[in-house]
Protein backbone atom coordinates (compact mmCIF):
# COMPACT_ATOMS: atom_id res chain seq x y z
CA UNK A 1 0.00 0.00 0.00
CA UNK A 2 1.67 3.51 -0.81
CA UNK A 3 -0.17 6.14 1.54
CA UNK A 4 0.47 9.63 -0.05
CA UNK A 5 -0.51 11.03 3.26
CA UNK A 6 2.70 12.78 4.61
CA UNK A 7 4.47 13.20 1.64
CA UNK A 8 5.91 16.74 0.40
CA UNK A 9 5.44 18.69 -2.43
CA UNK A 10 8.52 17.32 -3.96
CA UNK A 11 7.20 13.63 -3.08
CA UNK A 12 3.83 14.29 -5.03
CA UNK A 13 5.57 15.78 -8.31
CA UNK A 14 8.11 13.10 -7.71
CA UNK A 15 4.80 10.66 -8.00
CA UNK A 16 3.91 12.29 -10.65
CA UNK A 17 6.63 12.21 -12.76
CA UNK A 18 7.16 8.73 -12.49
CA UNK A 19 3.85 8.22 -13.73
CA UNK A 20 4.30 10.43 -16.99
CA UNK A 21 2.80 13.41 -15.94
CA UNK A 22 4.01 17.38 -15.49
CA UNK A 23 4.88 18.17 -11.70
CA UNK A 24 2.72 20.28 -11.49
CA UNK A 25 0.32 17.28 -11.27
CA UNK A 26 1.77 16.19 -8.24
CA UNK A 27 1.45 19.99 -6.86
CA UNK A 28 -2.52 19.43 -7.41
CA UNK A 29 -2.44 16.26 -5.33
CA UNK A 30 -0.97 18.24 -2.58
CA UNK A 31 -2.96 21.55 -2.35
CA UNK A 32 -6.12 19.30 -2.75
CA UNK A 33 -5.25 16.79 0.10
CA UNK A 34 -4.21 18.88 2.74
CA UNK A 35 -7.02 21.14 1.99
CA UNK A 36 -9.47 21.34 4.89
CA UNK A 37 -12.23 21.69 2.57
CA UNK A 38 -12.31 18.47 0.69
CA UNK A 39 -14.36 16.31 2.90
CA UNK A 40 -13.93 13.21 1.07
CA UNK A 41 -9.98 11.90 0.60
CA UNK A 42 -10.13 10.01 -2.29
CA UNK A 43 -8.23 10.01 -5.16
CA UNK A 44 -11.34 9.56 -7.64
CA UNK A 45 -12.93 12.44 -6.02
CA UNK A 46 -9.57 15.00 -7.54
CA UNK A 47 -11.84 16.11 -10.55
CA UNK A 48 -9.02 18.32 -11.39
CA UNK A 49 -6.98 15.22 -12.40
CA UNK A 50 -7.09 13.82 -15.72
CA UNK A 51 -8.98 10.94 -15.02
CA UNK A 52 -6.19 8.15 -16.55
CA UNK A 53 -4.26 9.48 -14.48
CA UNK A 54 -6.57 9.13 -11.25
CA UNK A 55 -6.67 6.01 -12.14
CA UNK A 56 -3.17 5.09 -12.86
CA UNK A 57 -2.66 6.06 -9.44
CA UNK A 58 -5.11 3.98 -8.08
CA UNK A 59 -4.16 0.71 -10.11
CA UNK A 60 -0.80 1.23 -8.51
CA UNK A 61 -2.28 1.14 -5.41
CA UNK A 62 -1.79 4.56 -4.12
CA UNK A 63 -4.35 5.81 -1.51
CA UNK A 64 -4.73 8.76 1.05
CA UNK A 65 -6.05 7.58 3.97
CA UNK A 66 -5.62 5.20 6.71
CA UNK A 67 -8.55 5.13 9.33
CA UNK A 68 -12.58 4.42 9.06
CA UNK A 69 -14.89 6.31 11.02
CA UNK A 70 -16.22 3.73 14.09
CA UNK A 71 -17.65 5.98 16.63
CA UNK A 72 -18.54 9.50 16.98
CA UNK A 73 -19.54 11.56 20.21
CA UNK A 74 -20.30 14.89 20.84
CA UNK A 75 -20.42 16.47 23.67
CA UNK A 76 -22.60 19.29 25.45
CA UNK A 77 -18.99 21.58 24.87
CA UNK A 78 -18.80 21.47 21.02
CA UNK A 79 -15.46 18.98 21.84
CA UNK A 80 -15.52 15.89 19.14
CA UNK A 81 -14.28 12.49 19.93
CA UNK A 82 -13.72 10.16 17.53
CA UNK A 83 -12.79 6.16 17.67
CA UNK A 84 -11.11 5.27 14.06
CA UNK A 85 -10.74 1.80 12.80
CA UNK A 86 -7.39 0.62 11.12
CA UNK A 87 -6.72 -1.00 8.33
CA UNK A 88 -5.73 -4.34 11.23
CA UNK A 89 -9.14 -3.67 12.42
CA UNK A 90 -7.62 -2.08 15.47
CA UNK A 91 -9.32 1.61 16.98
CA UNK A 92 -7.68 4.69 18.03
CA UNK A 93 -9.52 7.71 19.76
CA UNK A 94 -8.56 11.33 18.59
CA UNK A 95 -10.47 14.53 19.78
CA UNK A 96 -11.26 17.67 18.93
CA UNK A 97 -11.35 21.01 20.78
CA UNK A 98 -13.02 24.00 19.69
CA UNK A 99 -12.81 27.54 21.40
CA UNK A 100 -13.52 30.74 19.79
CA UNK A 101 -10.05 30.73 18.21
CA UNK A 102 -8.84 27.75 17.94
CA UNK A 103 -9.18 24.15 17.06
CA UNK A 104 -7.48 21.85 18.64
CA UNK A 105 -6.05 18.48 17.59
CA UNK A 106 -5.47 15.70 20.29
CA UNK A 107 -3.76 13.04 18.45
CA UNK A 108 -2.94 9.22 19.25
CA UNK A 109 0.26 7.65 18.41
CA UNK A 110 0.10 4.27 19.42
CA UNK A 111 -2.81 1.59 19.58
CA UNK A 112 -2.85 1.05 23.62
CA UNK A 113 0.44 2.08 25.71
CA UNK A 114 2.63 0.25 27.62
CA UNK A 115 3.15 2.49 30.11
CA UNK A 116 0.14 1.46 32.56
CA UNK A 117 -0.37 4.10 34.17
CA UNK A 118 -2.90 3.83 36.78
CA UNK A 119 -5.40 6.55 36.63
CA UNK A 120 -5.60 5.52 32.70
CA UNK A 121 -8.08 3.91 30.57
CA UNK A 122 -6.26 3.39 27.58
CA UNK A 123 -3.39 1.03 28.92
CA UNK A 124 -5.61 -1.64 30.53
CA UNK A 125 -5.11 -3.37 27.84
CA UNK A 126 -1.50 -2.80 26.97
CA UNK A 127 0.30 -1.83 23.66
CA UNK A 128 -0.78 -3.48 20.63
CA UNK A 129 1.36 -1.15 17.91
CA UNK A 130 2.73 2.13 17.27
CA UNK A 131 0.82 4.06 14.55
CA UNK A 132 2.39 5.11 10.93
CA UNK A 133 2.52 8.98 10.05
CA UNK A 134 -0.24 8.74 7.44
CA UNK A 135 -2.58 7.05 10.38
CA UNK A 136 -1.41 10.20 12.76
CA UNK A 137 -1.93 12.09 10.06
CA UNK A 138 -5.23 10.54 8.86
CA UNK A 139 -6.84 11.93 12.55
CA UNK A 140 -6.64 15.59 11.95
CA UNK A 141 -8.19 15.00 8.73
CA UNK A 142 -10.46 13.30 9.90
CA UNK A 143 -11.32 16.00 13.09
CA UNK A 144 -11.38 18.40 9.96
CA UNK A 145 -13.95 17.25 8.06
CA UNK A 146 -16.14 15.93 10.81
CA UNK A 147 -15.68 19.59 12.50
CA UNK A 148 -16.28 21.82 8.66
CA UNK A 149 -12.66 23.54 10.30
CA UNK A 150 -8.80 23.60 9.88
CA UNK A 151 -6.92 22.61 12.81
CA UNK A 152 -5.02 25.47 14.09
CA UNK A 153 -2.96 23.47 17.20
CA UNK A 154 -1.53 19.94 17.78
CA UNK A 155 -1.46 18.33 21.20
CA UNK A 156 0.14 14.46 21.25
CA UNK A 157 -1.76 14.11 24.63
CA UNK A 158 -3.97 11.17 23.13
CA UNK A 159 -3.53 7.20 23.07
CA UNK A 160 0.22 6.00 23.33
CA UNK A 161 3.41 7.07 24.75
CA UNK A 162 5.05 9.72 21.55
CA UNK A 163 8.79 9.08 22.45
CA UNK A 164 8.16 5.09 21.95
CA UNK A 165 7.07 6.09 18.31
CA UNK A 166 9.67 8.89 18.26
CA UNK A 167 10.75 8.63 13.91
CA UNK A 168 6.76 8.48 13.33
CA UNK A 169 6.48 11.07 15.46
CA UNK A 170 8.88 13.80 13.79
CA UNK A 171 7.80 12.96 10.73
CA UNK A 172 4.09 13.88 11.53
CA UNK A 173 5.67 17.41 13.21
CA UNK A 174 7.15 17.80 9.94
CA UNK A 175 4.21 17.15 7.80
CA UNK A 176 1.80 19.10 9.94
CA UNK A 177 4.41 21.96 10.16
CA UNK A 178 5.13 21.90 6.45
CA UNK A 179 2.11 20.39 4.88
CA UNK A 180 -1.28 21.12 7.21
CA UNK A 181 0.46 24.59 7.86
CA UNK A 182 0.64 25.09 11.67
CA UNK A 183 3.02 26.08 13.43
CA UNK A 184 5.78 23.99 15.77
CA UNK A 185 4.75 26.54 18.15
CA UNK A 186 0.97 25.60 18.05
CA UNK A 187 2.09 21.71 18.74
CA UNK A 188 2.66 20.00 21.96
CA UNK A 189 4.41 16.45 22.34
CA UNK A 190 2.94 15.03 25.77
CA UNK A 191 5.18 12.09 27.55
CA UNK A 192 5.43 10.04 30.58
CA UNK A 193 9.26 10.62 30.57
CA UNK A 194 11.42 7.75 28.89
CA UNK A 195 15.01 7.48 29.96
CA UNK A 196 17.44 9.27 27.44
CA UNK A 197 14.55 9.98 25.20
CA UNK A 198 14.10 14.00 26.60
CA UNK A 199 17.61 14.89 24.99
CA UNK A 200 17.44 12.31 22.12
CA UNK A 201 14.17 14.45 21.37
CA UNK A 202 15.61 17.28 21.09
CA UNK A 203 18.70 16.20 19.10
CA UNK A 204 16.72 14.32 16.57
CA UNK A 205 14.03 17.15 16.01
CA UNK A 206 17.28 19.44 15.01
CA UNK A 207 18.49 16.85 12.88
CA UNK A 208 15.25 15.72 11.15
CA UNK A 209 13.37 19.31 11.61
CA UNK A 210 16.07 21.60 11.57
CA UNK A 211 14.64 23.10 14.56
CA UNK A 212 13.03 22.52 17.66
CA UNK A 213 10.24 24.83 18.65
CA UNK A 214 7.30 22.57 19.69
CA UNK A 215 6.51 22.49 23.41
CA UNK A 216 7.56 19.84 25.90
CA UNK A 217 4.60 18.33 28.01
CA UNK A 218 5.77 16.17 31.27
CA UNK A 219 3.40 13.77 32.56
CA UNK A 220 4.27 14.31 36.06
CA UNK A 221 1.94 13.88 38.76
CA UNK A 222 3.91 13.92 41.23
CA UNK A 223 5.97 15.93 43.32
CA UNK A 224 8.19 12.87 44.70
CA UNK A 225 9.18 9.57 43.61
CA UNK A 226 7.40 7.64 45.84
CA UNK A 227 4.22 9.20 45.28
CA UNK A 228 4.96 9.00 41.14
CA UNK A 229 5.91 5.33 41.12
CA UNK A 230 2.78 4.78 42.99
CA UNK A 231 0.61 5.98 40.20
CA UNK A 232 3.10 5.66 36.89
CA UNK A 233 4.75 1.89 37.36
CA UNK A 234 7.62 2.80 34.47
CA UNK A 235 8.68 5.54 36.89
CA UNK A 236 11.06 3.42 38.94
CA UNK A 237 13.30 3.30 36.04
CA UNK A 238 14.15 7.75 35.71
CA UNK A 239 13.72 8.94 38.51
CA UNK A 240 11.97 12.07 38.92
CA UNK A 241 14.85 14.16 39.52
CA UNK A 242 16.70 13.20 36.67
CA UNK A 243 13.23 14.30 34.68
CA UNK A 244 13.62 17.54 35.89
CA UNK A 245 17.54 17.60 35.29
CA UNK A 246 17.09 16.41 31.67
CA UNK A 247 13.99 19.18 31.14
CA UNK A 248 16.47 22.09 32.21
CA UNK A 249 18.86 20.45 29.67
CA UNK A 250 16.08 20.78 27.35
CA UNK A 251 14.96 24.22 27.64
CA UNK A 252 18.72 25.12 27.49
CA UNK A 253 19.42 23.52 23.72
CA UNK A 254 16.09 24.69 22.74
CA UNK A 255 14.88 27.56 24.33
CA UNK A 256 11.33 26.34 24.47
CA UNK A 257 9.95 26.01 28.19
CA UNK A 258 9.03 22.71 29.43
CA UNK A 259 5.34 21.83 30.88
CA UNK A 260 4.37 19.64 33.36
CA UNK A 261 0.76 18.19 33.69
CA UNK A 262 0.13 17.59 36.86
CA UNK A 263 -3.53 15.20 37.21
CA UNK A 264 -5.03 16.09 40.54
CA UNK A 265 -5.94 12.85 43.05
CA UNK A 266 -7.86 13.08 45.77
CA UNK A 267 -5.53 12.35 48.95
CA UNK A 268 -2.93 11.32 46.61
CA UNK A 269 -0.62 14.40 45.32
CA UNK A 270 -2.68 17.30 46.52
CA UNK A 271 -1.87 18.35 49.73
CA UNK A 272 -0.07 21.76 50.27
CA UNK A 273 2.80 19.89 51.00
CA UNK A 274 3.11 18.19 47.92
CA UNK A 275 2.89 21.74 46.21
CA UNK A 276 6.11 23.31 47.82
CA UNK A 277 7.87 19.47 47.37
CA UNK A 278 6.31 20.19 43.63
CA UNK A 279 7.79 24.14 43.62
CA UNK A 280 10.99 23.30 45.02
CA UNK A 281 11.62 20.23 42.78
CA UNK A 282 10.94 22.52 39.24
CA UNK A 283 11.87 25.84 40.58
CA UNK A 284 14.78 27.89 38.82
CA UNK A 285 14.15 27.28 35.18
CA UNK A 286 11.87 27.86 32.51
CA UNK A 287 8.72 26.14 32.80
CA UNK A 288 4.57 25.93 33.75
CA UNK A 289 2.61 23.73 35.74
CA UNK A 290 -0.92 22.68 33.91
CA UNK A 291 -3.43 21.15 36.70
CA UNK A 292 -5.60 18.74 35.74
CA UNK A 293 -9.27 17.58 36.81
CA UNK A 294 -9.23 13.60 36.86
CA UNK A 295 -11.73 12.55 34.73
CA UNK A 296 -13.20 9.28 36.51
CA UNK A 297 -12.84 6.35 34.76
CA UNK A 298 -15.05 3.10 36.73
CA UNK A 299 -11.97 0.48 36.99
CA UNK A 300 -9.54 2.48 39.44
CA UNK A 301 -10.10 3.74 42.40
CA UNK A 302 -8.44 7.27 42.39
CA UNK A 303 -11.34 9.95 42.63
CA UNK A 304 -10.79 13.64 41.76
CA UNK A 305 -9.63 16.29 44.25
CA UNK A 306 -11.89 18.55 45.68
CA UNK A 307 -12.56 22.25 44.03
CA UNK A 308 -11.11 24.14 47.29
CA UNK A 309 -7.97 21.71 47.33
CA UNK A 310 -7.66 22.66 43.30
CA UNK A 311 -7.84 25.81 44.47
CA UNK A 312 -5.33 26.14 47.57
CA UNK A 313 -2.85 23.88 45.58
CA UNK A 314 -2.56 26.23 42.59
CA UNK A 315 -2.51 29.46 44.95
CA UNK A 316 0.44 27.94 46.78
CA UNK A 317 2.48 27.40 43.68
CA UNK A 318 1.78 30.58 42.49
CA UNK A 319 3.01 31.91 45.53
CA UNK A 320 6.35 30.12 45.43
CA UNK A 321 6.92 31.50 42.34
CA UNK A 322 5.81 29.03 39.93
CA UNK A 323 3.85 29.52 36.66
CA UNK A 324 0.85 27.80 37.04
CA UNK A 325 -3.13 27.71 35.37
CA UNK A 326 -5.44 25.20 36.00
CA UNK A 327 -6.80 22.91 32.17
CA UNK A 328 -9.99 23.23 31.99
CA UNK A 329 -11.72 19.39 31.43
CA UNK A 330 -13.75 19.45 28.26
CA UNK A 331 -16.21 16.74 26.66
CA UNK A 332 -16.97 15.56 30.02
CA UNK A 333 -20.62 14.48 29.09
CA UNK A 334 -18.98 12.07 26.47
CA UNK A 335 -16.02 9.41 27.51
CA UNK A 336 -13.89 11.69 28.74
CA UNK A 337 -11.37 9.86 29.76
CA UNK A 338 -8.14 9.12 27.45
CA UNK A 339 -8.82 5.62 25.99
CA UNK A 340 -12.52 5.51 27.41
CA UNK A 341 -14.28 5.33 24.53
CA UNK A 342 -12.37 2.80 22.97
CA UNK A 343 -12.73 0.63 26.45
CA UNK A 344 -16.18 1.23 25.94
CA UNK A 345 -16.58 -0.15 22.41
CA UNK A 346 -15.03 -3.50 22.67
CA UNK A 347 -17.29 -4.28 25.94
CA UNK A 348 -20.78 -3.06 23.39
Amino acid sequence: MKNLLGSSIKDLENVALNCGQAAFRGRQIYNWLYNYKNRFKSIDEINILPLNFRNQLIKEGFKFGELNLKEKYLANDGTLKLLLNTRDNESVECVGIPTKRRLTACLSSQVGCPMDCKFCATGKEGLKRSLKVSEILDQILFIENVMNQKVSNIVFMGMGEPLLNIDELLLSIRSINEDFDISQRKITVSTVAIPKMIGKLSEMSFQKLGRCQFTLAISLHASNQKIRETIIPSAKNYHIKNIIDDCREFVKKTGRRVSFEYLMLDGVNDKLEHADELSNLIKGFQCHVNLIKYNQIDEVEFKQTTSKNAQLFQTRLSDNGINVSFRKSRGLDKNAACGQLRQNAKIK
